[in-house]
């Protein structure tokens, strides 16, 4: 038989088992991005399979195993630049591991996110992703899923049952807080999000502990609930400027907060941050290219991304409540400075 011209045709999953010297059902276990083996063999299959550029059949693969390959995504609303920043790195994720996602919105309503998730099960996904978690026990689907046992993990969100993957908001909303007392403010308001969402909680129990810890009382009218949107954030900053004594700062527990409320401002004739400083959270592309760029609390959302799908693959090996977090960092920018 006539050798082969490797150059003029790619190796098929027959050619890399034969160089390999192991069967071809052995190559395809040790390329097998789900459950690899790390044998001596498989290394060697690996290593040849990288070596020519050999890509996996993974629909294939997925076929053999009856799964589709499909990971179902829920998420409030993609308005939301978080929620799409994160289903981003999802997609990402996914095709790193040769897989796809999908997405519904919900609205952020419990009975809409039951009826979309039901609709992502019949299609046989091989899991859920979720950022719609409550802490209120308002949460059908979730209660759903772990009744019939099925495949998934929370982002960003949790409702202290499910696994997820967080960031560690307690310690942003101490990193916002502290910088803004650092600058000499000592009148900050807290504009968070809807009192069922875990991440607002914690970005406000990093907030009253900084304040506390600094010897300073949480005045009431300061701390304010929203539902994350930058209209919300404008009615934030309508309701605090005012008050008879209005902060000189605010932290927002989002970015998208941050820029309803400095919209305000700034037609009110405040000088931002002359006559009020103000930090965000998450850190989005917009927050560096504002007029005045905003200081933000930068989350990683490919981390994010992958500690979900690593939760995700773990099914029922993880205890439940489990948590991997990522922690953030404060970038200062111009929208902060001593009180004017």
């Amino acid at each position: 038989m006539p050798a082969r011209d490797e150059q003029a045709a790619p190796l098929t999953l027959s050619d890399i088992a034969r160089l390999a010297g192991v069967s071809r059902s052995a190559a395809s276990r040790a390329l097998d991005q789900q459950s690899p083996s790390n044998s001596a063999g498989a290394k060697r299959v690996r290593a040849i399979a990288a070596e020519h550029g050999y890509v996996p059949n993974a629909w294939a693969a997925n076929l053999r195993r009856q799964r589709s390959g499909l990971i179902g995504v829920v998420v409030p609303r993609l308005t939301d630049t978080i929620m799409a920043m994160l289903y981003e790195a999802l997609v990402v994720e996914c095709e790193s591991r040769g897989l796809r996602a999908t997405v519904v919105t919900t609205g952020d309503e419990p009975r809409r996110e039951l009826e979309l998730g039901r609709s992502l099960v019949a299609q046989r996904v091989d899991g859920l992703i979720l950022t719609t978690a409550r802490t209120d026990g308002s949460d059908p689907l979730l209660t759903e899923l772990r009744e019939q046992g099925v495949p998934h993990a929370l982002a960003l969100r949790s409702d202290g049952i499910s696994p997820c993957a967080a960031v560690e908001d307690v310690l942003g909303g101490t990193l916002a807080t502290q910088h803004l007392l650092d600058h000499g403010h000592r009148r900050i308001a807290f504009v968070g999000g809807p009192r069922y969402a875990s991440s607002s909680q914690g970005r406000e129990r990093g907030y009253r502990e900084a304040l506390q810890a600094a010897g300073l009382e949480v005045a009431p009218e300061l701390v304010l609930e929203s539902n994350f949107s930058m209209e919300a954030g404008a009615d934030a900053g309508r309701r605090l400027l005012a008050l008879a004594e209005p902060p000189t700062a605010v932290f927002t527990a989002n970015d998208s907060l941050a820029v309803g409320l400095l919209a305000v401002a700034q037609r009110r004739g405040l000088r931002v941050p002359t006559d009020l400083s103000v930090v965000g959270y998450n850190d989005t592309r917009l927050a560096s290219n504002l007029a005045v760029p905003l200081t933000s609390v930068r989350v990683d959302f490919t981390a994010l991304a992958r500690d979900a799908m690593d939760l995700l693959s773990a099914g029922h090996e993880i205890e439940p409540g489990v948590t991997r977090t990522t922690a953030p960092v404060l970038v200062e920018r111009e929208s902060v400075a001593r009180p004017g």
